[in-house]
């Protein structure tokens, strides 16, 4: 008997499964080489037709119960197999978490009914699932590969700029795609409440699959499946929504410090605080729109106005020195940045100055070797043809 692998993954999950005809009532069959003539006898002998007749009405049941029961086989393979259905099939929406997926989250002492946070990145192009485990903190369940998203870093401004969202978003069952064009997708939610209050327009942003973006964050249609199943189950686990957190890039200081001259650096370090107080409690944090800025975990119930004054927050052991401590990092990592841009700048000035100096000294020696032009100096060569010469002299 084979021994489970420490890692709780079952090697029995993708199997082979053997020639299904092993087990079905074996027709007899006899040819003549010459007629091809062939009598097929049933299970118990009896005959069920002849070649040179139609078939019986028990023949064409048996073969039409053989075919199903081959399908479902090979569909239990499949799924066996961490396989998944294809675009036709619609019933893909409903393809069941694999065997080797739903190990993973026990050995994380998760489940798939279990509470979920999507986190996006861009510059590295991926998908984390993190999903909430028995301890109450949320895991790092998978990272899966972005295949493709649309525009640069920073967020979507308006309907057709062809750039993706970045923010905090909040997907409900409501906003997952079973039939899309795209293999399977949910919105994210664009514009969310931040996005309306700044004015900005988009529709139909999605997660999907098709490897092909046009404004979305586009993954392989394998990789969707599973996501998709994932979700699917925390909502059947009785949770309402789960969380959409949407980066330009991991949030550390040094990053942001390289990008300090974008326009967009305001906004980034306003969505890094959320990004900050999930990466300290790993949980997801609580937010909501006032003064036209995000505000995590606020004190007191009820939505807030975007436009009104932000309330008091909770106050998270060791956010306010870990905040402290990002922003000292990043005017250092900006003033680092600044003294490398001065620096290279510097460089580069020198090297132009070394070459104008050597390009002037080059042009010198031209000059003094000929490289100038006197207008005393008969050139040797004229271009004029030679005279001839005069018969010499009769003495």
């Amino acid at each position: 008997m084979t021994a489970e692998p420490s890692d709780g993954y079952s090697p029995h999950a993708c199997v082979i499964f053997p020639r299904f005809t092993a087990n079905l009532p074996r027709a007899n069959a006899s040819f003549t080489s010459k007629t091809h003539a062939a009598v097929t006898n049933g299970p118990y002998g009896s005959p069920l037709h002849s070649s040179t007749g139609p078939p019986t009405l028990t023949a064409l049941l048996l073969r039409k119960f053989s075919s199903a029961l081959i399908l479902l086989w090979v569909a239990f393979g499949l799924v066996a197999c961490g396989g998944f259905l294809p675009k036709s099939n619609d019933n893909r929406h409903n393809q069941p978490l694999s065997s080797l997926t739903q190990a993973g989250l026990r050995n994380m002492g998760s489940s798939p009914g279990e509470a979920m946070v999507i986190r996006i990145f861009k510059e590295e192009k991926t998908l984390e699932v993190w999903k909430r485990t028995s301890a109450g903190q949320f895991k790092m369940f998978k990272t899966y590969e972005i295949c493709a998203f649309s525009g640069d870093l920073g967020p979507k401004i308006r309907e057709g700029d062809r750039q993706s969202p970045e923010g905090f978003y909040t997907i409900t069952p409501g906003l997952m795609n079973p039939r899309s064009n795209y293999y399977l997708a949910f919105n994210t939610g664009f514009p969310n409440k931040f996005d309306r209050v700044w004015g900005r327009t988009g529709s139909d942003l999605m997660v999907h699959g098709d490897c092909s973006s046009r404004g979305c964050y586009a993954m392989t249609d394998e990789g969707i499946a599973e996501i998709y199943a994932l979700a699917r189950e925390t909502f059947k686990g009785g949770n309402q929504s789960f969380q959409l957190q949407i980066f330009p890039f991991k949030m550390t200081a040094a990053k942001l410090a390289q990008k300090a001259s974008s326009p967009h650096i305001g906004f980034w370090k306003d969505i890094k605080e959320g990004y900050d107080l999930f990466e300290l409690t790993k949980a997801p944090p609580v937010w909501d729109v006032c003064e036209r800025q995000y505000i995590f975990n606020a004190i007191g119930g009820g939505a807030l106005n975007p436009m009104g004054p932000c309330p008091a927050v909770t106050q998270i052991a060791g956010l306010a020195e870990k905040l402290q401590a990002e922003e000292a990092a990043f005017a250092s990592a900006v003033e680092s940045e600044a003294q490398r841009a001065a620096r290279i700048a510097a460089e580069e000035a020198a090297l132009k100055e070394r070459s104008a100096a050597i390009s002037g000294f080059v042009g010198g020696l031209g000059s003094i070797f000929g490289g100038g032009k006197d207008a005393d100096i008969v050139p040797v060569i004229s271009g004029k043809p030679a005279p001839r010469p005069l018969p010499p002299l009769q003495r």
